[in-house]
């Protein structure tokens, strides 16, 4: 048996434009100096309370909270399937994996616990992965909970098991476990900064994924 444990911004979903777009709003709508896109894409993965702390360094916990939700309640209004889509080829692949009766998938997002769920059943894969891995009952990325909570919920070994994410905080997560990184270079990190983070594999086509997850597991 073996265990794929995903992301899901920038990794199964094309998500970066609707939280540019969101951080941008939100930031506006209370007064908060706006960073910049590179600044918002360099944040991807991780909790929406450390994300907002770095996009706002100057702000004490209470502008925090303020900011968080502004962006959350920003985020509700203009998320849907049609700003949220699956990347070209993500079904594709899950469908490879789950057609062998020794693969289990599972997730381990920075999203939190019910965006996640509402974005998984509105694309209508929420089934397909036998556990759903946030911030709300694990400590966020780049901490190895999540991937070791999937892992106990799995029954299945550090050796057995894939991260796949578009993150060096996916790929830090990944190390941090002792478990495979495979990186993907269509979401929010560049590929040298997927390297440096500790990428074994970084790949750049999804049709590329089956093969990768299988040449990491088998090596």
């Amino acid at each position: 048996m073996r265990l794929v444990v995903f992301d899901l911004d920038g990794t199964l979903i094309n998500s970066e434009a609707l939280i540019i777009e969101t951080v941008r709003e939100s930031f506006a709508s209370v007064g908060q100096a706006i960073p910049s896109d590179d600044a918002i894409r360099s944040i991807s993965g991780i909790t929406a309370r450390d994300a907002m702390g770095i996009l706002a360094p100057d702000a004490d916990s209470d502008r925090i909270d303020v900011i968080l939700n502004a962006y959350r309640a920003t985020y509700l209004q203009k998320a849907g399937l049609a700003r949220e889509p699956m990347f070209e080829g993500a079904l594709d692949a899950l469908d490879h994996l789950q057609a062998d009766p020794e693969t289990i998938l599972a997730v381990a997002t920075g999203k939190g616990h019910a965006g996640a769920i509402t974005l998984l059943e509105r694309h209508e894969i929420i089934g397909r992965f036998n556990s759903i891995q946030t911030p709300a009952h694990n400590r966020g990325k780049p901490d190895p909970q999540m991937i070791e909570t999937a892992m106990e919920a799995a029954g299945i070994g550090r050796e057995a098991t894939v991260m796949i994410g578009d993150t060096s905080h996916d790929m830090k997560m990944a190390r941090n476990a002792n478990v495979k990184a495979l990186g993907v270079a269509w979401g929010y990190h560049s590929v040298a900064d997927l390297e440096a983070a500790g990428a074994d594999l970084v790949i750049h086509r999804m049709d590329q994924l089956v093969d990768a997850v299988d040449k990491l597991l088998e090596a």
